[in-house]
């Protein structure tokens, strides 16, 4: 009991330091990004966060959705990303907190921050060409589709996820694949096997 909490402790502090580190990348990268860019550019910005929010949603809860059996088959005949697939689903619980909870959330208080700047370079514009008389109508239009958008994404991206979790799971492995044959980059290894009691 005391190692389990131990463990999940290590855990909590590990995934609170790497959201610490992925917002404060995400708002510099935003924030530069937006920096100097037309309201029409910034939109196009906003939505990209709002689908990459949307991408990695489908991919956690996929992963909670997905069974091992068919990629064990797969493994057998040594297909590239199939491994990756199995650590994937072995670790569900974790790739859904850092899909979900970590990039998930971090996208959604980002899109919003930057939703704000979008408006108010909106707003700048539209006092320019002494178009005020339309603004609080856009602002109020661009957040709400900003809303909606994210929300009815993730809604539509569960029920794609459930009912196709192995397609995409396996489409993620092979992704992680590539990363680590071609560019040496380790994003999931295998978890150590617990020592035998005596």
């Amino acid at each position: 009991m005391k190692h389990s909490f131990s463990k999940t402790l290590k855990w909590s502090t590990s995934i609170a330091v790497i959201t610490l580190v992925l917002a404060a990348i995400f708002t510099v990268v935003s924030s530069a990004l937006l920096n100097g860019v037309s309201w029409g550019i910034g939109m196009g910005i906003v939505f990209l966060i709002v689908l990459t929010g949307v991408i990695f949603d489908i991919i956690g809860v996929a992963s909670t959705a997905a069974q091992e059996v068919p990629f064990h088959a797969m493994a057998s005949e040594r297909v590239p990303g199939a491994r990756h697939a199995i650590l994937i689903t072995r670790n569900a619980d974790r790739v859904a907190n850092f899909c979900n909870d970590v990039i998930g959330d971090i996208s959604g208080i980002v899109s919003g921050t930057a939703s704000a700047a979008v408006v108010v370079e909106l707003t700048l514009s539209m006092d320019q060409n002494n178009g005020s008389n339309l603004e609080y109508l856009i602002t109020i239009i661009f957040t709400s589709v900003v809303a909606a958008l994210t929300v009815g994404g993730k809604a539509l991206g569960k029920s794609y996820a459930i009912n196709h979790s192995t397609f995409i799971i396996f489409q993620v492995g092979r992704l992680l694949y590539f990363l680590e044959e071609k560019l040496r980059i380790k994003l999931l290894s295998p978890a150590k096997k617990e020592k035998k009691r005596r």
